[in-house]
This record gives C-alpha cells, sequence and structure tokens, in this order.
C-alpha cells in the first residue's frame, strides 16, 4: 500500500506570523515493479563539448531559481506532478514558475519524481518501499529533456538505505539534466514503519551518497546536479552541521513545513542553515492555510534558490 507522503510537517510553536525572513524580519531564533537499474537511457551530451544542463551553462545555482512540482507517475494524491502525464504537466508548471521571475535570475522548471515509494508492508525485500517502473522514470527523464526541465529523483528508502536505493538509479543519475533528492522522513531505523513515525538520517549517510553522485559528475564530465535533503523536524537530520559540501553537487536544504503561514515560519526558524546551502522552500496547494504567493515569496529576505510545489 502507498503512503501519502506528507513531505513535511507544520506544528507551529506559539512565535508571531512573520514570512519565513520576510524583509526586515530575520527569523526568529535562527544563528547568522522493476528495479531502475533495468533502464538503459540515452545520454545526451553536447556534441560540440561538455554537456549542458536544459537552459545552457553548467552551474545551477546562482544563475537559475528552480521552480518545481512535486509527486509520482500516474498518483495524484502523492503530489501535483501525478494529476497529469510529464508532458501534460508542463503548461501548468511553467504558469505556477512564471510568478517567480525576477531579473537577477532565469527561470527553471523541474519536476520532482517520488521514485521510490514508502510503504506500509515490508514487500518482498522487506524495506517498506517500492521502486517504480524504470520505463516510468524514463517517461519523465524523456520529457524533462524535450521539455527543458531538470528532473530530480525523490528517495523513500524506507528500512533501506539511501545509497543502495541511488545507485539502482545510476543510468538515470548519469544525465546531465537529473538529479537527486532525499527524503529522511521516510528513512526507518530497524523496527519502524513509514506513516508510524517520522524517520531519520545521519550526516554520514549523506555524506556517503554525496560522494557517490559527487564522483558520478566527474566521471561522465556532467553539469552541476541537484541535491536536496528534505526536512521539517530538527530530529530527520540530527546532525546537520556535519554534512559537508561535494564538487559538482547544489546542496539544496529543502524546508518543507506546511500549515499556516505561522508554523510554516516556525519551521523556518527552527531548522534554516544561514549560509551553508542553497535554500528550498515548499508550498502546498491542499494544506497550506493561506498559501504563501509568488511576489511574497520573492520578497523574504531569504529568498529560495528552489521552490516546490506539492
Amino acid at each position: 500500500m502507498l503512503l501519502a507522503p506528507t513531505g513535511c510537517g507544520g506544528g507551529g510553536d506559539g512565535r508571531a506570523d512573520k514570512a519565513p525572513g520576510a524583509a526586515g524580519t530575520p527569523p526568529a531564533g535562527t544563528p547568522p515493479a522493476a528495479s531502475a537499474t533495468a533502464a538503459s537511457p540515452s545520454a545526451s551530451p553536447s556534441p560540440t563539448g561538455p554537456a549542458e544542463l536544459p537552459l545552457g551553462g553548467r552551474t545551477i545555482f546562482p544563475d537559475y531559481r528552480v521552480v518545481a512540482f512535486y509527486g509520482t507517475a500516474g498518483t495524484p494524491g502523492l503530489g501535483v506532478l501525478g494529476e497529469s502525464s510529464p508532458d501534460g504537466i508542463v503548461p501548468r508548471l511553467r504558469s505556477a514558475a512564471a510568478g517567480f521571475a525576477s531579473p537577477d535570475r532565469k527561470l527553471q522548471i523541474a519536476f520532482e519524481l517520488i521514485v521510490s515509494v514508502a510503504q506500509s508492508k515490508p514487500g518482498a525485500d522487506g524495506t517498506y518501499s517500492k521502486m517504480i517502473d524504470a520505463a516510468k522514470i524514463q517517461q519523465y527523464v524523456d520529457a524533462a529533456r524535450r521539455n527543458q526541465a531538470l528532473l530530480v529523483l525523490d528517495v523513500q528508502p524506507g528500512r533501506g538505505d539511501f545509497l543502495s536505493q541511488v545507485k539502482r538509479l545510476r543510468p538515470f543519475l548519469e544525465q546531465p539534466h537529473v538529479g537527486l533528492a532525499l527524503d529522511p522522513e521516510w528513512r526507518m531505523a530497524p523496527g519502524q514503519v513509514p506513516g508510524k513515525v517520522t524517520g531519520s538520517v545521519g550526516a554520514a549517510e549523506i555524506n556517503a551518497v554525496a560522494t557517490y553522485v559527487s564522483g558520478l559528475i566527474a566521471e561522465k564530465n556532467l553539469p552541476q546536479k541537484l541535491f536536496l535533503l528534505h526536512q521539517f523536524k530538527v530530529a530527520m537530520i540530527p546532525d546537520i552541521a556535519a554534512v559537508t559540501p561535494q564538487p559538482g553537487l547544489a546542496i539544496v536544504h529543502h524546508l518543507d513545513g506546511f500549515g499556516t503561514r505561522a508554523e510554516k515560519n516556525a519551521t523556518f526558524n527552527r531548522l534554516y542553515q544561514p549560509g551553508r546551502f542553497n535554500l528550498g522552500y515548499k508550498l502546498f496547494y491542499d494544506e497550506d492555510v493561506g498559501i504563501y504567493t509568488p511576489p511574497e515569496v520573492l520578497a523574504f529576505q531569504h529568498v529560495p534558490d528552489y521552490v516546490s510545489y506539492q
């Protein structure tokens, strides 16, 4: 049985209702199915030199602001991305992204596709996680390329580990427009069941995955890749200070709190890491109360580099 991933948590803490890092109001309390390996996608390097990003260049930030739809293939309940086909969702995504246009950045759309989905049952391998069909992933790889979009592969490993699942995704990660997202909410310890508890991951495991993907970038001479870390509770990545940069990775600390503006702002204030990572921020069509508009997000003191809609 698929679990509807919250991807985030609310939970206000009584703080004043202020936009996260809104201009003039810095955040309070902050210092400063088939195995995917079955696929054989073709690479798309530039015929005249090293592979580039969909809209050109080899560096994502600070050149671009990325706006993404989150979800999985054909499952609307897990996010807006699944409400249409990969090509069919693009007009709606472009319309949502247009509101984030600003003179200092180029806009880059992205699909954030859940490729391994946490389960309420152990499954044949006992991991409480199931990889979606490789052919489905390939559809998004191809559609992203056609539409000059980035694709982010979101991993929910259950009782498995991130690195084992990421290695199965290597054929897709070899593509210059494909990045990665780690979702600790669905990384279970032994004896834990997805949906019953909020999971967690340590910096050592994150660093191992980052080192692996960085090595792949160097080996294939790929442009910079998105590398997202989802978080809405401190305990999800308790030693985040030990996460280290790796060459070729645009590490995004993606803050996922939902609910009222006060609750979202409280989550931001608890988790924001000034100056350490690129900033990600999630907006929820259904769960946010008084959802922030694009102009309001652009007015935050700390404007996100990556914005996703679920």
